[in-house]
């Protein structure tokens, strides 16, 4: 029975989502416990992989978020290259409203930011924290809805959050780069090569493209540029069909998905969802990063992706999801505001300061947790609408 009960959660659309909330959880219970040290000393302590003195050492919150977190981000690749050439990106009329929320829904968000941190040069660095969308959050929430919830919302939301990932990607790549080592740039350029001869042979084992990704990783963080890029530069130059039609990319995802959404995922949160709370009280919120985060995540994503949702169907530039009503693009909207993991991402990249990544993680669970309950409560309220129409019994002939 036992067996049968965690077969069907992990089955469960909302599994990952609900691993998310349990492992962010966990995280704040520990750090606010006499676990608290333990805790620390762990992600602090050092771990090195090294040859005559020369390799990388990292402390354990580094080889999370920049060794996890990169094969996070190889999913997500495997995901965008899939999606467009044979799926939800393959058609552009596909892509233009859910494309265009995901842009407003990451511009209003950083706008926010930036006026609420304005002139403030210590927590500028983190205006691209509240931009970004929780794929597995928002995803998990929406299942949670139930069947109330027409299905082409779910391909909006998935899609809007798909490209706000790759608006993400580039943020990190353009912005998130420290000083540059070119000699390691020079030697990253070998195994990429060799993943762009595999790619284009149609290679149908996958071994070689994941040892030369690797290689290629270690370079790429030595150089300097986030490592996290290497996943999906490596993703993109997994073939989508081999030399027998068959797709190694496919069998990668499927195989790669469990792990990273029930493993990788949930270490990251835990990792990285540590809020101390001893000392806070209300008005710590209200201090300019958290409550830029805060109200980038509630307000910015809203106004972003139902503005421009709104503007672009009255202005007869796209048409509204099938089945969807203004009140369940305005849930959406409020979901796309789960910032939570991509957020906590960004946050580290943004700060070193313990203190200053203390009030990160407190502005992203608080716009997080409010967006999740609001687009909860509002695409529930829309499902109870439509209950009466879909229960209605038949007319009786008489």
């Amino acid at each position: 029975m036992l067996i049968r009960a965690i077969d069907r959660f992990f089955r469960h659309d909302a599994a990952g989502g609900v691993l998310l909330m349990l492992s962010a959880a966990a995280a704040l219970i520990v750090a606010n416990s006499t676990l608290r040290g333990t805790y620390e000393g762990a992600l602090g302590s050092y771990l090195a992989l090294t040859l005559n003195g020369e390799g990388i050492e990292k402390p354990l919150i580094l080889w999370i978020n920049d060794g996890l977190m990169a094969i996070f981000f190889f999913l997500i690749g495997l995901e965008l290259k899939r999606e467009i050439l044979e799926g939800k990106l393959k058609n552009p009329a596909d892509v233009v409203l859910p494309g265009m929320a995901a842009v407003g829904g990451m511009l209003v968000p950083a706008g926010i930011y930036v006026v609420i941190n304005w002139g403030n040069v210590a927590t500028m660095d983190g205006w691209a924290i509240p931009a970004a969308t929780d794929i597995a959050f928002a995803l998990g929430i929406l299942a949670l809805v139930g069947k109330g919830v027409p299905s082409s919302l779910k391909v909006f939301l998935l899609t809007l959050a798909i490209l706000d990932d790759l608006g993400a990607i580039v943020i990190i790549a353009l912005f998130y780069t420290a000083e540059l080592k070119i000699d390691y740039l020079y030697l990253a350029l070998f195994p990429l090569a060799g993943l762009i001869w595999l790619n284009f042979k149609g290679a149908h084992r996958v071994a070689p493209a994941i040892i030369l990704g690797m290689i290629m990783w270690a370079f790429v963080l030595k150089s300097g540029v986030h490592a996290t890029l290497a996943g999906v530069v490596t993703a993109f130059l997994i073939p989508l069909k081999d030399k027998w039609g068959k797709s190694p990319l496919h069998a990668l995802e499927h195989a790669l998905e469990p792990y990273v959404l029930y493993l990788i995922v949930p270490i990251f949160a835990f990792a990285n969802a540590g809020v101390v709370l001893a000392g806070l009280s209300f008005t710590d919120l209200l201090a300019p990063l958290p409550l830029g985060i805060a109200l980038g995540l509630i307000v910015g994503k809203q106004l972003g992706v139902f503005g421009v949702t709104f503007a672009m169907v009255k202005l007869g530039l796209a048409r509204m999801p099938s089945g969807a009503t203004w009140l369940h693009i305005y849930g959406i909207a409020c979901l796309a505001g789960i910032g939570f993991t991509m957020s906590l991402f960004i946050g580290s990249l943004s700060f070193e300061s313990a203190e200053l990544m203390n009030d990160v993680r407190l502005g992203v669970l608080a716009g997080s947790i409010v967006s999740g309950l609001l687009g909860f409560a509002v695409l529930k309220y829309a499902a109870r609408l439509d209950e009466p129409e879909e229960l209605a019994a038949p007319a009786v002939k008489t």
